[in-house]
C-alpha cells in the first residue's frame, strides 16, 4: 500500500491532492449493490452523490438532528461537486469520511471521501453545502444549537 501524501505534488496540476483517511473525522461503510455498477464496471458518477447524502444525512438522522418528516429545519442542498481519482465497483464496501469545512450562520460544507476497503487514499472527494431552512417557509434559518454543536465536533482543516 503506498504511502498517502495529500501534500504531494500533482505532476504540475493545479488539481489538489487525493485526501487520506486521516483527513476527516467521521466515518460510515456503506455497501456497495449491484445496480451501481454501469456498463464500464464500476460504480456510476451519480452513484458517488447518494452515497455523500447517505453518509451526512444518515448521521444526523441516527442522532436525533434530523427528522425528515417532521423537523422544522432542514438543509437543502445548494451546491455540490465530486472529484474522481480511483474507481470503485460492485461487490465492496465504500467507506465514506465526513468533515465539515466551513459552519455558517445558516449553512454547513460538507466534505467527503470515498475509500474503497483498504485503501489509504480517497478514490472519489466530494463535498456539499447545506443551507438550513425553515421547512415551512423555505427561508434560511439559523442552526440548531444542538445541530451546531454536533457539527463544530466535524470540524477539520485538511492537512
Amino acid at each position: 500500500m503506498a504511502k498517502p501524501q495529500t501534500n504531494a505534488p500533482n505532476n504540475g496540476s493545479d488539481r489538489p491532492a487525493r485526501g487520506c483517511r486521516q483527513d476527516y473525522v467521521l466515518s460510515r461503510s456503506i455497501p456497495t449493490r449491484w445496480m451501481d455498477n454501469d456498463v464500464y464496471g464500476h460504480v456510476n458518477n451519480v452513484v458517488y452523490y447518494s452515497f455523500f447524502d447517505t453518509a451526512v444525512n444518515a448521521e444526523l438522522i441516527e442522532r436525533g438532528l434530523l427528522d425528515p418528516a417532521s423537523s422544522n429545519v432542514i438543509g437543502l442542498v445548494a451546491e455540490t461537486g465530486c472529484r474522481y481519482h480511483a474507481p470503485l465497483s460492485f461487490p465492496e464496501n465504500v467507506t465514506a469520511m465526513l468533515r465539515v469545512a466551513h459552519l455558517g450562520r445558516s449553512s454547513v460544507r460538507y466534505e467527503i471521501g470515498l475509500f474503497a476497503s483498504n485503501e489509504e487514499l480517497a478514490a472519489a472527494e466530494g463535498y456539499f453545502v447545506h443551507v438550513y431552512v425553515d421547512s415551512q417557509s423555505r427561508r434560511p434559518t439559523a442552526l440548531p444549537e444542538a445541530l451546531r454543536n454536533f457539527l463544530q465536533t466535524l470540524r477539520a482543516e485538511r492537512t
